[in-house]
């Protein structure tokens, strides 16, 4: 296999003699096959080694499965190799350039390579300059290595960029053909993947079978391996289609447990009952007095709502449309229904001005029935109380507030975050509408009961699109164009271009003289701010680096300092400057919006408080500074802030992120993409579903190792078929020990959050 050559230092002992020590560990010391540590079996240095990737047993190892395998029988020459192409390629390595930071601030690393016919270059892009000197030393010349990537042209040279690679050392070239793919694992600079594959080599025969949580009929109607066959097929694979099987095979399993799990509660579910609630004059009175037509999108996603709600089976539902589509107007519609039949309604907005303007709304809308304090209370049958409760309230506002709703004196209800505290007592609580369910946790959204749910988003958060896929929420897809709305265009500004960033500044003063507003969106508030505190995605790498590496901080442009410049910069002579971001008080950030919609101040520096639910008719410019530390979701949300009038809009988001990584796609995938669910579905695509069964949301763990909630959509259907069977049959699982048993352990890991959306 790859490294036959090792240092004494490094070496692993036999498979033999180590099984044989294995398993005399396993008898002596009570330690089971899979319990037993790997220092046992590999010694102390190798299995230290280990640590840093968290393996420290038998069963951690065997459970470290190769991401991917180096498909030996479709390698290349080098002559061989077209543009556009994803190849894998063995070469020699003859030479390595690395240059340091020019132009863009961005150091680069060029890699000769050649297999005696021909040479190209491979390239990796990083900001910092140690990361690329790591692999240049990585890279010696005169190595032997398999790189596998896309290939480019540039400047009519074709060449490879940020490949995948793996040494060979020694072991010859040409009888590699002749042997099995080679399985490449996460490693670390210091513990290679072949170290990893020697070490598993080790452990293998130490295990002959493991229990397997998928029914034999299953198996064999999906012609599946054991679930032991298809570790070994993962690990030692004798064809490529091998791995590939196991992986399918693996894929099912995952499928199988969640399927289970969810079909396990929703069984329960059956006997959960709540209140279900009719249609009734209130809401009949608001349909009419509408100053508008319902689209027909309004109108058939409101009759489904509708029968939920007259249901005793829990709505649990997503709604989802493009910003401005009218997903409040069907919430609102929602609400009254409950609240017209004796119930009330919470709807949870994600910041105090997006409250405020959703309370305003609601009382403008309601009309002759909006209850009016001025007038006595027996005049007012019929009459609905609009509560905020926001926690920028005083103290005797507050207690007021919770004495009405206490009461039930208050039926509709707009809150922030503030609702969560426990002293507020909901006693007629029907429904929950989440404005923006991305904003808030899992398990705030879960707090206040067994009750129906309308959550609304117009970019669901990946881990909500993947419970979709598992049958877990009903969604509902509003898909007109908001009607008047302008166009909006988005273009990427790269911040490394003088040219560029200079007549977007001055694209902004145009605007400005031409009656529009302008925003301008950073990710933190100062300089001394962290980036873990202004910005979800501020975890994002987008340098070139190894698994242990560290990545180079760049700096951000914060409020304070922007506005500042701003106000300097000749160019906005005259022009007043404001800034709005989260430490400012309800009342400061009122001003500031009221300055800046009036035009007082058409120019506003923020962070993404602005976000949702601001609606400013004359904005027609946004700017996004660092637009690579934001979500799709965000960034989608903040471009729905402009164009919302009758003239066209403009987004322009800056970055330096550099072809070939990540971030990159991401901006790109923005720039090109207007629907919100085409940018989620692409946000599940390159961060991954999250935790699906626990309060994970941001893609960086899952349960999900091997099942694609994008790709495996007939493995899924399949799976909860199976599954709603086996527990419609068998609830406790009593005769699907092995699976139950999984179930216990996966529900121990995520007891608090299970199944929750």
């Amino acid at each position: 296999m790859m490294g036959n050559v090792m240092s004494e230092e490094n070496k692993v002992v036999s498979n033999e003699e180590e099984s044989s020590r294995g398993l005399s560990a396993v008898r002596s010391d009570g330690y089971t096959v899979f319990t037993t540590p790997l220092e046992k079996i590999l010694g102390d240095k190798t299995a230290q080694a280990f640590h840093s990737l968290k393996i420290t047993t038998v069963e951690d190892l065997l459970f470290h499965f190769p991401f991917r395998v180096a498909e030996r029988g479709k390698l290349v020459p080098l002559e061989s190799v077209e543009e556009g192409e994803d190849v894998t390629v063995i070469a020699r390595i003859i030479g390595a350039n690395l240059r340091q930071g020019y132009g863009r601030g961005v150091s680069i690393l060029t890699v000769k390579i050649a297999d005696g016919v021909k040479n190209i270059d491979v390239n990796f892009f990083a900001k910092n300059y140690q990361t690329l000197l790591w692999h240049k030393n990585n890279l010696p010349r005169g190595a032997t290595a398999i790189f596998s990537g896309k290939t480019k042209s540039y400047r009519g040279q074709l060449q490879l960029t940020h490949p995948d690679y793996e040494l060979l050392s020694s072991a010859n070239v040409s009888e590699l053909e002749f042997m099995r793919p080679i399985p490449i694992y996460h490693a670390t600079t210091k513990f290679p993947s072949w170290r990893i594959q020697k070490a598993v080599d080790v452990i293998m025969p130490m295990v002959s079978d493991i229990s397997d949580p998928l029914p034999f009929a299953y198996r064999e109607e999906h012609h599946l391996p054991s679930k032991m066959e298809a570790i070994r097929r993962l690990h030692q694979p004798e064809t490529v289609e091998e791995w590939h099987q196991a992986r399918k095979r693996m894929a099912h399993e995952e499928a199988f447990v969640l399927q289970t799990i969810l079909a396990a509660r929703a069984h329960e579910k059956k006997n959960i009952h709540v209140q279900g609630y009719e249609t009734n004059e209130l809401l009949d009175f608001f349909d009419k007095q509408l100053p508008f037509e319902l689209t027909e999108g309004q109108k058939s996603i409101g009759e489904d709502i509708s029968r939920d709600l007259a249901s005793t089976v829990p709505m649990n539902r997503l709604l989802q449309g493009d910003v401005g589509s009218g997903k409040t107007l069907i919430a609102m519609r929602a609400m009254l229904q409950v609240v017209g039949s004796g119930g009330q309604a919470v709807l949870l907005a994600p910041t105090e001005v997006l409250a405020r303007q959703h309370y305003e709304k609601m009382k403008e809308l309601l009309g002759a029935r909006l209850y009016d304090n001025s007038r006595p209370r027996d005049e007012q049958k019929g009459a609905v109380k609009v509560e905020l409760f926001i926690g920028a309230l005083k103290e005797k506002e507050k207690k007021a507030a919770l004495a009405r709703m206490a009461s039930g004196e208050s039926a509709l209800i707009v809150a922030t975050h503030a609702v969560f505290s426990s002293n507020v007592i909901l006693p007629f609580l029907g429904l929950v509408v989440v404005d923006e369910q991305h904003r808030f946790g899992v398990e705030q959204r879960a707090a206040l009961g067994n009750t129906h749910t309308l959550m609304m988003s117009a970019t669901p958060i990946p881990r909500s699109i993947a419970m979709s896929y598992f049958a877990d929420i009903d969604i509902s897809n509003l898909h007109e164009l908001p009607k008047g709305r302008a166009p909006i265009e988005t273009i990427f500004v790269p911040s490394y271009s003088k040219t560029w960033v200079e007549r977007m500044w001055q694209r902004a003063r145009e605007e400005i003289d031409n009656g529009g507003r302008v925003y301008v969106v950073v990710s933190r508030i100062d300089e001394n701010q962290n980036e873990e505190q202004s910005s979800p995605f501020a975890h994002a790498i987008n340098e070139f680096i190894p698994l242990d590496g560290e990545s180079e901080k760049k700096h951000l442009a914060s409020v304070i300092q922007l506005a500042d410049e701003l106000q300097k910069m000749p160019i906005f002579a005259g022009i007043s400057v404001s800034s709005m971001h989260g430490k400012l008080s309800p009342q400061e950030k009122q001003k500031v919006m009221d300055d800046f919609s009036s035009g007082r101040s058409p120019l506003m520096v923020s962070t993404t408080v602005i976000e949702v639910g601001v609606d400013v008719p004359e904005a027609t410019l946004m700017i996004i500074m660092d637009a690579d530390r934001f979500g799709l979701a965000q960034l989608h949300q903040l471009r729905g802030r402009i164009g919302r009038g009758s003239r066209s809009g403009l987004c322009l988001v800056v970055s330096d992120v550099v072809d070939g990584t990540i971030a990159y796609e991401r901006i790109q995938t923005f720039v090109k993409t207007r629907d919100g669910f085409v940018l989620a579905q692409k946000d599940l695509e390159l961060r991954s579903e999250g935790n699906i069964l626990g309060h994970e949301q941001s893609g960086r763990r899952s349960n999900m190792r091997f099942l694609n909630v994008v790709r495996d959509g007939a493995v899924i259907e399949s799976a909860r078929e199976w599954a709603t069977r086996v527990v419609d049959q068998d609830p406790l699982l009593g005769n699907h020990e092995v699976l139950r048993a999984e179930i216990e352990k996966i529900e121990v890991e995520n007891q608090e959050f299970l199944g929750k959306v």
